[in-house]
């Protein structure tokens, strides 16, 4: 039986760091952001319903998806943003549980699925225990700004788009604190992965 960790966390929370570990102990990860991108490449089922409900105008001129003008619109319409999910999140599920099964069928003692809105989008029950990569509120703005260039406004908008990370604590079976060095985190990682009776590539 394979142990499948969620993996979630906020923008800019350092989740992409922890991801990385993972990779580099061998250990399978399978990405959402990643399966995101490929659900919505030309010819994709998500692509035909988005260009269909959004217009060519969201359209680069070699027909794929300009992801910043998307984002603009659908960053300030809460309906035009549900309506995009609708047609990205079930293409991405089935993506990552299709890889999760691969990976199964392999003989992947543990899976990795790193996925940003597991909660948002309650997708709990695909995993057997979630990993939680936390830091405060004023570190992940600083983080925001410094990393995407942003404003102090345009960053409170992005990070108060998600659920609160001091409200997925509760949510989380384990709780990396990510507001020191990029060493601490690694040593609780491997605390818990100790604890679950992980084997890894060290």
């Amino acid at each position: 039986m394979s142990l499948t960790i969620g993996l979630t966390g906020g923008i800019a929370s350092g989740k992409s760091t922890v991801s990385k570990m993972f990779a580099q102990m061998g250990i399978t990860v399978i990405d959402a952001d990643i399966e995101a991108r490929l659900a919505v490449e030309k010819g994709e089922k998500a692509y035909n319903d988005i260009v269909q409900y959004f217009g060519d105008e969201i359209l680069h001129q070699d027909g794929s998806i300009n992801r910043a003008k998307l984002g603009a619109i659908v960053f300030n319409n809460d309906e035009k943003r549900q309506a995009l999910n609708s047609f990205v999140h079930p293409s991405v599920r089935n993506r990552m549980l299709a890889k999760k099964e691969q990976a199964e069928k392999e003989g992947e003692a543990v899976i990795v699925l790193d996925i940003p809105l597991l909660f948002e989008s309650n997708l709990q029950y695909m995993a057997d225990k979630v990993i939680l990569v936390y830091v405060d509120e004023s570190t992940q703005l600083q983080r925001l700004m410094k990393r995407n260039g942003l404003s102090e406004e345009e960053a409170r908008a992005r990070i108060s788009s998600q659920m609160p990370l001091k409200d997925k604590i509760k949510l989380a079976d384990y709780v990396i604190d990510n507001n020191g060095s990029v060493e601490e985190t690694g040593r609780q990682l491997k605390q818990i992965l100790d604890k679950w009776d992980v084997e890894r590539a060290e």
